[in-house]
């Protein structure tokens, strides 16, 4: 399979594995599974870290850093059609983050590891429900 990870997703996976369903950990755990991740994420991450939502011991670009080193996935880039994609996908969401994951699932044909209820609602796009 082919996951998109959702940001709670993969800093679950770095932080608190237990958060994450049985199936998500085994499936995030399978080599022969592609983990992708959003630089959208990455920003996400980058934001909760300066907002104190999620705490790291050292500098948060050098944790970044380090972090996408010891856990690597593959990089899902921002393009033109995942920003016009972004405002026309169905999802019961208006946050632009989760609308560009979104979209960026569909345009990468990916399935969404996510725990959001509504990206999981009636999502146009496969999803893996990770709590």
């Amino acid at each position: 399979m082919r996951l998109l990870l959702d940001t709670h997703v993969w800093l679950w996976s770095l932080l608190a594995p237990t958060r994450l369903s049985r199936s998500a950990a085994e499936s995030l755990e399978d080599v022969a599974n592609e983990l992708w991740l959003s630089p959208v994420s990455v920003w996400e991450t980058l934001l909760l870290i300066e907002k104190g939502r999620v705490e790291v011991s050292v500098d948060p670009s050098r944790w970044v850093k380090s972090v996408l080193q010891s856990f690597p996935v593959r990089d899902a880039l921002m393009s033109r059609q995942i920003a016009v994609l972004s405002r026309s996908v169905e999802v019961k969401h208006q946050d632009p983050a989760d609308r560009f994951i979104a979209a960026t699932a569909m345009a990468y044909d990916l399935t969404l590891v996510t725990a959001d209820q509504r990206l999981l609602a009636g999502a146009p796009y496969e999803v893996l429900t990770a709590a």
